[in-house]
């Protein structure tokens, strides 16, 4: 593999011993990749993996994963497929019973093995988990397999839908919320229905996920998580709007997640590839779209958090998650949103590299034993803080160091992430290795989103699927109805 620079472009080229060379655009801007590259590649911690991983090194990477001793990262967010079945057909999605032609819908007793499985993680056992699908909100038992999770000792769970059935049903939406779900990851690809013609061939869901937002704000639940699929000449001039409509929306939206297209859905190469855009790409069009209120440099890459785990783990004497992704895995940012209806990003009330630098040298002290010195240190934090409000919350995180101390600081700000999952044509196993998304499967192993959807998917699936006409004989009921 190389890895290489053109007209301000980086590029991957790879060669395969069966089809030749092939390239793609890896990076749509050289100097945020080498800027990102050299503050935050090895950020003086790299991950150790699993003490305990499922599968042994046989083939190498990525046909070991499992995840194998190789893995670099442990699980920061599981994921568990509760079904293939929906009450859509994008044609873009990568999971859907209609175009894979069997259900997959594991039983309720596989899903709580599979719940066990993150549980079982060592040093660091998986604390937040998403069900996903397919649509997991067709699934009637959703409010008990919750419970589960909360029982095992998951601290937040997720709930990634298209919103139909929450739009059309608030006792559901009720049920959900009160068994535990603590954030829902709804599909929200803009404001124009030209976008969702696109996208999810279905030109009537505007109304549908404003609904959601008028239901979550019923039930006071104020944790939504609007979740775009990028595209370019697609929605990629809708951003600063979507940006917008959470801020007007910030009483119950929490985070806009971009999720830049990939190509493992069901669309033909030449067609995706024409949709093909990446995370500084998207980084400027947020700043151009919000007219400079957000820059590309007020973004850092999802591993900035490393050294605030490493130094809340000598303060509180207690292993926190590690966020040792690859830089060029995804970006975030989180903007204050002020009384008036505006906003600044944080890096216009934290240095937020000075700020990471000191939770650096409180872990190094402690290290070297010297934790009285490593709490003096963070006298130096809050008085980098020019909010008074951002100063409080920080104060109370790092004091209580608990999820809900986090949960306090969230729901005063906005996030803005882009995660840009990889396919077979950008398959980076550097990356792969970092992984911290993770699914877990019923045949007992956990493994990385990117690997998973671009090679084990299917004969995952299969090995646990039935054909269509046997599940709709069994149940009587079509596959994209509640069951």
């Amino acid at each position: 593999m190389r890895i290489f620079e053109e007209n301000g472009v980086i590029y991957l080229e790879k060669t395969c011993p069966e089809h030749g060379k092939f390239e793609d655009v890896y990076w749509g801007d050289s100097e945020l990749f080498k800027w990102f590259y050299e503050n935050w590649y090895n950020a003086q911690y790299a991950g150790s993996g699993l003490e305990n991983p499922h599968t042994k090194i046989v083939n190498g990477c990525p046909f070991d994963c499992g995840l194998c001793p190789q893995h670099k990262t442990h699980t920061v967010l599981g994921i568990i497929d509760v079904t293939n079945r929906c009450n859509m057909a994008c044609p873009i999605c990568f999971a859907y019973a209609g175009a894979a032609n069997y259900v997959y819908e594991p039983s309720y007793e596989q899903i709580v093995d599979m719940i066990k499985l993150f549980r079982a993680n060592k040093p660091w056992a998986c604390n937040a988990l998403q069900f996903s699908g397919g649509e997991p909100t067709l699934r009637n038992d959703l409010p008990d397999l919750i419970k589960e999770a909360k029982n095992a000792g998951i601290t937040h769970v997720e709930v990634n839908t298209n919103g139909l059935r929450l739009a059309d049903n608030i006792e559901y939406f009720k049920k959900i919320r009160d068994a535990g779900m603590d954030t829902l990851y709804l599909t929200f690809d803009g404001l124009r229905e030209e976008i969702h013609k696109k996208l999810r061939a279905r030109s009537d869901l505007l109304p549908i996920k404003q609904k959601v937002i008028e239901n979550a704000r019923k039930i006071g639940f104020s944790s939504t998580v609007l979740v775009v699929t990028l595209a370019k000449d697609v929605n990629d001039k809708d951003l600063g709007d979507i940006v917008q409509y959470a801020v007007k929306n910030h009483d119950v939206v929490r985070c806009v997640n971009i999720q830049p297209i990939s190509m493992a859905g069901r669309a033909r190469k030449e067609e995706m590839r024409k949709l093909r855009i990446t995370i500084p790409d998207a980084l400027k069009l947020i700043e151009e779209q919000t007219n400079g209120a957000v820059t590309k440099w007020d973004w850092r890459p999802v591993n900035w958090p490393i050294p605030l785990s490493k130094g809340m783990e000598i303060l509180k004497n207690r292993t926190y998650p590690e966020f040792t992704m690859h830089p060029m895995c995804g970006a975030a940012t989180f903007i204050i949103v002020e009384k008036d209806g505006s906003y600044k990003p944080i890096t216009k009330y934290v240095d937020v590299d000075k700020f990471a630098k000191t939770f650096w040298d409180v872990y190094y002290s402690g290290v070297k034993g010297k934790k009285t010195i490593a709490k003096m240190k963070l006298l130096k934090l809050l008085p980098m803080v020019k909010s008074n409000l951002v100063r409080s919350l920080l104060k109370n995180v790092i004091v209580k160091g608990s999820y809900e101390a986090l949960g306090d600081l969230m729901h005063r700000v906005v996030m803005l992430g882009i995660m840009h999952f990889q396919d077979v044509w950008n398959l980076d196993l550097d990356r792969v290795q970092r992984c911290a998304i993770h699914y877990a499967t019923p045949d007992g192993k956990i493994r990385s989103f990117c690997t998973y959807n671009s090679i084990y998917r299917n004969d995952v699936e299969k090995q646990f699927a039935i054909p269509i006409d046997e599940w709709t004989s069994k149940t009587g009921k079509k596959i994209s109805e509640t069951a």
